[in-house]
């Protein structure tokens, strides 16, 4: 246990899990999600026998971007996104890490999935990037990860569009990760995690680090493009408005 809304356990020898488990907020990224993520990477980071990490939530819930008060927080102009930089800890984990995506991903808690180095989608959940639904444009670094691991054309019309898709439909329009029922999709992350186990740990940290260099590279111009944007559309009073209305839905 690392908070009350995250658990960290060594499921097998080398493999942690992550689980996502806010009831309270349907694992919005509350104060207790954000930190009990935080020191849940940390001990895997400090950790010297892991190989892999599965990343999931619970019951239908995946996880579901950020609470009104964080959202109405940015809007007012009293912190910015990377205050609670939760998007790159997959990225930066030493060891790889698989989004057992079961439940639905809204927002920001699709792109916190998509910054692991495999995914596993379940065909019935909702994911989206339902930023501009808002009214306000992507930040969590989503203008680099959503094209980058959906391809260019999806990630355009998901992004402007902030529709929803299932899971289903995402397989449907070809995206390259494994789309199960919902009560597969943790049994295939753990296959995924114990093929990873079998490898020697230097040489996975080492694969990964190359693999993910160009992203994390890349990440820091993104994310402050990203910035620039909410400074023309976050302090917008309708904004604030659809903010309101449709936390209140």
């Amino acid at each position: 246990m690392v908070s009350s809304v995250v658990r960290l356990h060594e499921a097998e020898a080398g493999i942690f899990q992550i689980t996502m488990e806010d009831r309270l907020h349907r694992n919005m990224f509350s104060e207790e999600l954000i930190a009990g993520l935080r020191s849940a990477y940390a001990e895997i980071d400090a950790n010297p026998g892991g190989k892999a990490v599965i990343l999931t939530g619970y019951d239908s819930y995946f996880a579901s971007g950020g609470t009104r008060e964080t959202l109405l927080s940015l809007q007012e102009g009293r912190s910015r996104f990377t205050d609670w930089n939760v998007y790159s800890l997959a990225l930066n984990c030493k060891i790889p890490v698989i989004s057992a995506m079961q439940g639905h991903g809204i927002g920001g808690g699709f792109v916190l999935g998509l910054f692991s180095d495999m995914i596993v989608l379940s065909m019935e959940s909702v994911y989206n990037t339902n930023f501009m639904k808002y009214g306000f444009t992507p930040g969590f670094g989503s203008t680099l990860i959503v094209p980058h691991k959906l391809g260019h054309s999806l990630a355009q019309e998901m992004l402007l569009g902030a529709g929803n898709y299932r899971g289903a439909d995402l397989q449907r329009r070809g995206v390259p990760f494994p789309v199960l029922p919902r009560n597969e999709v943790l049994e295939h992350a753990y296959g995924l995690a114990q093929q990873l186990a079998e490898k020697p740990r230097i040489s996975l940290m080492t694969l990964k680090a190359h693999l993910t260099a160009s992203l994390r590279k890349d990440l820091p111009e993104y994310v402050e493009q990203e910035l620039a944007m909410h400074e023309k559309t976050f302090l917008q009073d309708e904004v604030r408005d659809r903010i309101m209305t449709l936390f209140e839905n």
